[in-house]
């Protein structure tokens, strides 16, 4: 039977189980068990227990629990309301003023979580009602939020990054390295499209509570002193090669627990919590990834990467053109499959045909990062939204609607990605 009409079945296959409900991981794994034992020589059983224990088993896959347990433990601290201090008294004076608390809060926060939901929960808590209170359209609040979360995915140390650094065997300390420029270009633009809005509907921004000194900006900036360090402590010892990704994660979480009790919020009770939503949350990673590597093989026996690959060539598609087709092949699968479950079961499939066009692997993760984040705030799969929706009670439409704004500001960082590729590379190849 031609490889591509097998794939076209399981692929269909694999949709009918996703919109049944069933666990993704579970799903990946059965559509690749039914793959190998119908249409291949080789045993399902056995590839399968093979394939797992060597998804499960990657010492650079260790750094992924440790900065979800990160995060998790700063999501229980004082950290949140302590950056809103630090950060107000500077934004005050800008077009948009305390709406930008969004933007820098969750670039912030980003550098300590790794995840676009936590950074979005945990910023969002705070901001909201304090933003709300001062009489700010709800509709800027949500968007700004849903949009600048998202950042949790693309400033390191990220999640995403670690799953497409482990699917594309490439250095997950370049890769972190690689995001720092990208990040902040893209938290600049979003507070950039903020700053355009307040001046054309100034009539919507509430007056400006009073102004501070600079040395009274200077005293509530002591707020930002225990995030900062964190971020050093982490970044820091990786672009200076003390220490792996792997050995910085244990760094991070080493340090959010001396921050925790610092701040008096370290006791058995948020111990255990951190602890058991790091591992629940991981093992549901942990199955995606066991599931999706399951799948990349029996694709392989298939034989639908030489097929693509052969397809793509045939098409002479010039490296731009490949970019902007893998660009909307990705948003259109967001609409429908998580980040990680997005990277882990296209890249076995993806990476022979972007190699072949001659792109760089550490520069093409943080393209597929930025489009994986536009599919964070796209419905009806978008986490962000769901994120959203539980904590202002709005349908996903309008919230999606709200953070419309910050998608096509991601469409622009996109093209700036693409004009100027040394954004993600310089960096990298100082290392």
């Amino acid at each position: 039977m031609n490889e591509l009409l097998v794939t076209g079945l399981l692929i269909l296959f694999l949709f009918v189980l996703l919109g049944s409900g069933i666990w993704i991981g579970l799903t990946l794994a059965g559509v690749a068990w039914i793959g190998m034992e119908l249409f291949s020589t080789r045993s399902g059983g056995d590839a399968m227990a093979i394939t797992i224990w060597g998804a499960s088993s990657s010492w650079t896959l260790t750094a992924l629990p440790l900065f979800i347990w990160m995060g998790e433990i700063l999501f229980r601290t004082k950290l949140s309301e302590s950056m809103f201090r630090g950060l107000a008294p500077w934004v005050n004076a800008l077009p948009g003023r305390l709406l930008h608390t969004n933007i820098m809060g969750s670039t912030i926060f980003a550098a300590v979580s790794g995840s676009s939901a936590a950074t979005c929960a945990t910023i969002g808590k705070m901001t909201i009602p304090e933003l709300t209170r001062r009489g700010y359209p709800t509709e800027k609040i949500v968007g700004s939020l849903g949009g600048a979360s998202t950042l949790g995915l693309l400033i390191p140390p990220s999640i995403i990054m670690i799953v497409y650094g482990v699917a594309a065997e490439v250095s997950i300390a370049k890769l972190f390295v690689a995001g720092v420029i990208p990040g902040l270009m893209l938290a600049a633009l979003f507070s950039g499209s903020l700053v355009v809005w307040a001046l054309m509907n100034p009539e919507k921004v509430p007056r400006s509570e009073g102004k501070l000194t600079f040395l009274q900006k200077l005293n509530e900036s002591r707020h930002l002193i225990p995030v900062v360090l964190l971020i050093g402590g982490v970044i820091g010892t990786i672009y200076s090669g003390i220490a792996t990704a792997t050995e910085a994660a244990a760094v991070g979480v080493v340090g959010s627990f001396i921050l925790s009790a610092a701040q008096g919020s370290l006791n058995w009770t948020s111990f255990k919590e951190a602890l058991l939503g790091a591992t629940r949350l991981y093992c549901m990673i942990g199955l995606i990834l066991c599931g999706a590597a399951f799948l990349t093989l029996a694709m392989g026996y298939i034989g639908l990467p030489r097929q693509l690959a052969e397809f793509v060539n045939g098409l002479g598609l010039s490296p731009g053109a490949l970019l902007i087709a893998l660009a909307i092949f990705y948003i259109v699968l967001g609409c429908f499959l998580d980040g990680i479950s997005m990277i882990v079961l296209t890249m076995g499939v993806i990476l022979p045909t972007v190699t072949a066009a001659g792109i760089d692997l550490i520069w093409f993760g943080i393209f597929v990062v930025i489009v994986v984040e536009m599919a964070q705030i796209t419905p009806p799969v978008g986490f962000n939204l769901f994120v959203l929706q539980g904590m202002t009670k709005r349908e996903i439409t309008w919230i999606a609607k709200a953070c419309m704004p910050y998608f096509l500001v991601m469409v622009l960082a996109l093209l700036l990605l693409y004009w100027f590729p040394g954004l993600a590379t310089w960096m990298p190849s100082r290392m």
